[in-house]
């Protein structure tokens, strides 16, 4: 598809969720520069080093680590979500926060910074007002116990609603539909009177003053920043056009009665342009009303601080006008000011455009505090720099550098370095690499391949829209000591290709970087930390080859630590990846397709893996991956089938025949007693068996411990597996078969007194499985029994009716505003895709996970639509590439009367990917489908 990118505004199909443990973020206390330094700066000094992470002026207290008073009570994450939405845990820094529900109840922390505290920023979330819109309130500041001041809090740039078929978009604020997000904002103030002093105790509490019914409190950032820089000398300050500030707080609106200074700040702006001088921001508020934006080339833009000069851009709401950015600059060095805005939702209804966009050579944006517009920096050109910048509450992406902005075809030798982003409602920092994009008469501009960008010592947390750091095509970028953390929905670190538009990814080095608590649930599709791959945009197309990773740690991942779909050349080298949510390392994880590639993993730790779960596992039969000297190995080989070749299912598996790869990766036990060395080299918990054949069995089961095996599926379908067990005495809810991502297929198999350790009985259950090749594990969730064998039955007469696209991943030829073809397989006749308008053909495809006998599709409208006719044709592929039809086109009839339901059968086949194509449409110039169904023959 024409995927829209990088077009502000156009929500990213994501991917993937997990577990998550609190633990505060903190920020390394780094002395600011004085007023009196010799250069024009009030951000802190930030030498290049080893840290990981930004530098900053500020010290971050997480609310879970102060002091609790009153029944203030901590929320946090405890296990993976297991739906697709948002929580205030999930979208908070920590996945924790403190909540004040009743009067008198605070949370204290102690100034613990070693200097006076004079400005506080407090991230927070207060109630939406019932119909939506946000409320203003007011929170009592004590310092040693006194009451110092009230803080202004809101919820008006806050609390959207996915309920009612508004999955992952961020206009909706209709409470009524449900399923929130956007739960916190960020508000910022002066201390009154004397700053806080080290040692003394810092403490928000609601008394009876306070008027909302709740305050959730994440996390504060303290400081003391310099004093306002000033005036430079020769420069022209806006006030000189007529520029007025206005410093009434703005409080999640702007004052009706501001003067709009925009027009003035623009004459300046010529002005110095005109005059080769620097343009002058001083202290105070400065309103630019309306839809026009600023527009500045080859001049200094400076302010006299971000806690000092504001730009606030006020749009009248809800807008139908497209907004640019507040700033589009060409080759401008822009500095020291702070940039907010009304916006009230990512897209133009709301108000919402980007803080700065900017392009041209050796550009600089440096301590710029930007909040509440889609984008922070939108950056294209060659060898500029964004640093020492702080981001939060952000709609969209905090700072995206690329290859497009402002009309410009190139992103050569941008730098992103020393940056703090919190709340971003897409990727907070992203490397996007534009191929061409699609013009309105259907012809296509392309773009030149970025190179050699540079993102380091950034601190990426909570973005609730997207990933941590994001590298999407380009070649030679290098993506160092970066810390990423806390991510609600998606991957937190990620090196791909974004969309069917976007250039492939030919080289790039991930170094040094820490990943913590990060992956999400997306869309259901539980996605790892950290990944590689052309699969991270939901698109899997195009080549992503030579990425580097090493000296990297992740840690409590929600899912699986690392993940890896197609993509070559790949090197994963003395990383850490310490405790999983799921497993350590995966090839093709559950919707992200591996069909080839290659790898080299070497050197890596793990630790902390859960019971049930795998160091490492190769999910795709094209996908090499050479292992050696990972902490799981030891002296084993990776994990393979026994003997080499997968067992048939149908067919007997032997438990003795468990697969290689050692403690760890093809079996977890807590000690090793018989062996049966005579058997297998490596053969642990293994006896002689007296049971019918012979050979070996399991025994010295106990709860925790599992046993992997690698079969092949003749057909997908239900399979009855006979369990050969023996137990002295019974024992209930013994063990369980589960898949490679821990599904329970079995459900738990009670074991009965058989009356001795060789007296054998048989047991069923029940699994569905997918055809092909996978790995199967026999959890002991009890101890007491032996294990000789497993054998499945061939599924009798027809296989149980299965819809095999049921929550399944999807790919579009195109989309309409919020009707992705996500809707197609998530099981509500209500949610449809609608492809883009008048420009037929367009299909939808689903991605089964693995070849699948299938029959038929069953095809829906919402049942209230009505009549009209659809001409479709249905193919299929094994390998999302080469498609076969299965289906000629034809023109199907969608009627009210019958359900808006559609059946289409056709000679079995098995497939993995399956397409419909609608090349006509009497009721609407689109392709539009409900449910795409694929049943099993």
């Amino acid at each position: 598809m024409d995927f829209p990118i990088p077009v502000r505004g156009t929500e990213r199909a994501r991917r993937r969720l997990a577990v998550a443990v609190v633990a505060v973020v903190g920020m390394v206390w780094m002395p600011v520069v004085s007023a009196s330094a010799a250069s024009h700066t009030a951000t802190a000094a930030t030498a290049p080093s080893a840290t990981v992470g930004a530098t900053t002026g500020f010290t971050s207290f997480e609310a879970e680590s102060g002091a609790l008073s009153g029944g203030a009570a901590v929320t946090s994450v405890t296990a993976a979500p297991t739906d697709q939405y948002s929580s205030a845990a999930l979208e908070a820094s920590g996945h924790a926060y403190v909540r004040l529900g009743g009067t008198g109840q605070s949370v204290r922390w102690t100034n613990t910074t070693g200097q006076p505290i004079s400005f506080l920023n407090v991230r927070a979330s207060i109630p939406d007002s019932p119909s939506g819109g946000g409320i203003t309130a007011t929170l009592d500041l004590y310092v040693n116990g006194t009451l110092r001041q009230a803080l202004n809090l809101n919820s008006k740039q806050s609390w959207v609603y996915e309920g009612n078929n508004n999955y992952n978009t961020s206009d909706n604020q209709s409470p009524a539909d449900g399923n929130p997000r956007i739960f916190w904002d960020e508000s910022h103030t002066f201390v009154t009177g004397a700053p806080i002093p080290a040692g003394a105790t810092v403490s928000l509490q609601k008394d009876a003053a306070n008027s909302a019914s709740f305050y959730d409190i994440d996390v504060i950032d303290a400081e003391n920043p310099p004093a306002p820089l000033t005036q430079p000398a020769g420069s022209i300050s806006i006030t000189s056009c007529g520029a007025v500030a206005d410093d009434n707080p703005t409080n999640g609106s702007g004052d009706s009665h501001a003067i709009d200074s925009g027009p003035a700040i623009q004459n300046c702006i010529d002005q110095a342009q005109s005059q080769g001088k620097v343009l002058w921001i001083p202290q105070g508020t400065f309103y630019v009303k309306g839809t026009a934006g600023l527009h500045a080339q080859g001049i200094t833009i400076a302010g006299a601080g971000q806690w000092y000069s504001t730009v606030y851009r006020d749009v009248p709401v809800p807008n139908s006008t497209p907004l640019a950015a507040l700033f589009s600059v060409t080759s401008c060095t822009v500095r020291d000011f702070h940039i907010d805005a009304n916006a009230i939702s990512r897209s133009t209804i709301g108000g919402d455009g980007g803080a700065m966009d900017t392009t041209g050579s050796n550009w600089s944006a440096s301590g710029i505090w930007s909040q509440h517009t889609m984008s922070g920096f939108w950056a294209s050109g060659t060898g500029g720099k964004v640093s020492n910048s702080r981001l939060t509450s952000i709609w969209a992406d905090g700072i995206n550098v690329n290859n497009v902005s402002l009309g410009a075809d190139t992103g050569n030798s941008l730098t992103v370095t020393n940056n703090f982003v919190r709340g971003s409602g897409d990727d907070a920092i992203a490397v996007n690499s534009v191929n061409y994009n699609t013009n309105s008469d259907g012809t296509k501009t392309y773009y030149h391949p970025m190179t050699d960008i540079t993102v380091s010592n950034n601190t990426s947390i909570a973005p609730w829209g997207g990933k941590g750091v994001a590298i999407y095509g380009g070649s030679g970028h290098q993506v160092t000591n970066n810390r990423i953390s806390d991510t609600a929905r998606y991957i937190g670190l990620g090196a791909g290709r974004f969309g069917v538009n976007g250039n492939d990814l030919l080289s790039a080095t991930l170094a040094g970087n820490t990943v913590l608590r990060s992956g999400g649930n997306a869309y259901s599709q539980g996605q790892p930390a950290l990944h590689v791959g052309n699969g991270g945009d939901g698109q899997n197309t195009g080549i992503v080859d030579k990425v580097t990773l090493t000296g990297n740690t992740v840690s409590d991942s929600l899912y699986d630590g690392i993940g890896f779909s197609a993509s070559t050349n790949t090197l994963l080298q003395n990383n850490v990846i310490a405790d999983p949510g799921r497993n350590g390392v995966v090839i093709a994880p559950p919707f992200y397709p591996a069909p080839t590639g290659s790898a080299t993993i070497t050197g890596n730790t793990l630790t902390g893996l859960k019971t049930g779960m795998t160091a490492f596992a190769n999910n795709s039969s094209g996908f090499t991956a050479s292992l050696s000297d990972n902490s799981w190995q030891g002296t084993t080989t990776p994990e393979g089938p026994y003997g080499g070749t997968p067992a048939a299912v149908p067919g007997a598996v032997q438990a003795e025949n468990y697969d290689t790869g050692g403690q760890g990766v093809a079996y977890n036990v807590g000690s090793v007693n018989g062996n049966g060395t005579a058997y297998r080299s490596d053969g642990v918990d293994l006896e002689t068996t007296s049971d019918t054949g012979g050979g070996y069995n399991l025994g010295w089961t106990s709860g925790g411990q599992w046993f992997r095996y690698t079969v092949n599926v003749a057909s997908a379908g239900m399979y009855t597996v006979s369990l050969r067990l023996a137990a002295p005495s019974a024992v209930t809810g013994a063990l369980h078969l589960s898949d490679a991502s821990g599904t329970n297929l079995s459900g738990a198999v009670n074991v009965p007194a058989t009356g001795g350790w060789q007296t054998w009985t048989t047991v069923t259950a029940s699994v569905t499985l997918p055809a092909g090749r996978q790995v199967l594990t026999v959890n002991q969730d009890k101890g007491g029994w032996n294990l000789n064998q497993l054998t499945f039955a061939a599924p009798g007469g027809n296989p149980t009716p299965t819809n095999l696209a049921a929550g399944r991943p999807t790919t579009e030829s195109s989309h309409t505003g919020g009707y992705p073809s996500s809707n197609t397989t998530d099981g509500n006749q209500n949610s449809y895709w609608e492809s883009a308008n008048s420009a037929f053909p367009q299909w939808v495809q689903v991605d089964l996970g693995s070849a699948q006998s299938a029959g038929k599709v069953v095809l829906q409208l919402p049942a209230t639509w009505g009549a009209r006719n659809q001409t479709l044709t249905v193919q299929a592929s094994t390998d999302g590439a080469a498609f076969t039809t299965l289906k000629t086109s034809a023109a199907y009839a969608f009627d009210p009367a019958t359900n808006n339901t559609v059946t289409i059968t056709f000679t079995a086949t098995t497939q993995r990917y399956i397409r419909v194509t609608v090349s006509a449409n009497t009721g609407w110039p689109a392709g539009q489908l409900s449910e795409f169904q694929v049943w099993n023959s």
